[in-house]
Order: C-alpha cells, then sequence, then structure tokens
C-alpha cells in the first residue's frame, strides 16, 4: 500500500470526526511518510509499520467519543463512546457491554424505586379515591414516610448517577488504551 492508499483509507474511516480534526490527523500521518522517505524507506514500508489505517481510524475514533464524553457526560455521547469502545474488538463486547448494561440496571432500579417512593402519597389517595370510605391513617402515614425515604433515594441517585458516569467514563479510557497497544509504565 503507498501513501496515497494508506491516507485514503485513513480518511474514510475517520468521517464521524470534525474536519479539522480529520484533517490533523492525516497530517500527522503525511508527517510520518515525509520522515520515512527522509530516512530512506519505501512508502510501502512506511504504510506497513504504520498499521492498518482501519484499525487506527477506529482507535482514533473511539478516542475522540470517549473524550467528548467525558466533557459533556450525556446519555447519546455515552452511548456513542461505549459503541466506538466495543467496535475495537470483539472481545470489547463482553467486556464492555456487559459491564455497560448492569450499570444502567442497578441505575434504572434506583431511580424507579426512588420515584415509586415519592408519588406512593398519590398512590394513596388516588386508591381512596376509587375506593371511597376505606381511608385509613395508618397508609397516610407509611406513604409519607416512604415519600420522605424516596427524596433521600432520588438525591442518592442523582450522585450515585454522576460518579458511576464518571466512573465508566474512565473505565472506557482505560479499556480503549489497552486496546490501542497496552498499558505503558513509565
Amino acid at each position: 500500500m503507498n501513501k496515497k492508499q494508506f491516507l485514503q483509507q485513513l480518511d474514510d474511516s475517520l468521517q464521524k470526526l470534525p474536519h479539522d480534526e480529520r484533517r490533523d490527523i492525516l497530517q500527522d500521518y503525511e508527517e510520518y511518510f515525509t520522515i520515512g522517505l527522509e530516512e530512506g524507506k519505501t512508502e510501502e514500508e512506511i504504510a506497513v509499520s504504520l498499521g492498518s489505517p482501519r484499525q487506527i481510524g477506529k482507535e482514533l475514533s473511539a478516542s475522540h467519543q470517549v473524550e467528548k464524553a467525558h466533557t459533556t457526560a450525556t446519555a447519546r455521547n455515552v452511548m456513542r463512546a461505549v459503541w466506538a469502545v466495543i467496535g475495537l474488538g470483539f472481545f470489547n463486547l463482553v467486556i464492555v457491554l456487559g459491564p455497560f448494561i448492569a450499570l444502567v440496571g442497578v441505575l434504572a432500579a434506583g431511580w424507579a424505586a426512588g420515584g415509586a417512593f415519592v408519588v406512593s402519597p398519590l398512590l394513596v389517595l388516588f386508591s381512596n379515591l376509587v375506593n371511597w370510605g376505606t381511608f385509613q391513617w395508618f397508609d397516610a402515614f407509611v406513604s409519607i414516610a416512604l415519600c420522605g425515604i424516596g427524596l433521600f433515594i432520588v438525591i442518592g441517585m442523582f450522585f450515585a448517577t454522576k460518579a458511576i458516569t464518571k466512573g465508566f467514563l474512565r473505565y472506557l479510557k482505560f479499556n480503549a488504551s489497552l486496546v490501542k497497544g497496552g498499558l505503558r509504565h513509565d
């Protein structure tokens, strides 16, 4: 593969990145070819030493998505980062998707429990309206207590969601760096 073919495949692999960032990456790889040619290597040797342009594109796209999710942690950005890291290799399907599904399940359960506890007084009122004449003070007091517990759960889930999102994004960044070339111990 020569320089033109390598850069074309790399450009095709980087289509999801912003234009300016893609241009900077392509300029960097053009410099690799220039330096290699000055050292007396052929374009084919340089292309082989750089690796697969498609894999390079996947790695750079995954890094971009993880950084984007890290700076703006919306559900959409986190999902894009998860899929980009999974795309780095089949092994990541198990290593990334499994914990992601588990964490989403835990968060959904916590938010559902907190929400259910918070709306429990409304459910008691609705029950008393439907079944007129069956009002019991015990039900009212228990539902108010559950509402208070639910508020604490919701507050806790807010902070837990932020912490888990931040921790999972660190895990994605760690996983992406591990797939790119292993961990470097300096």
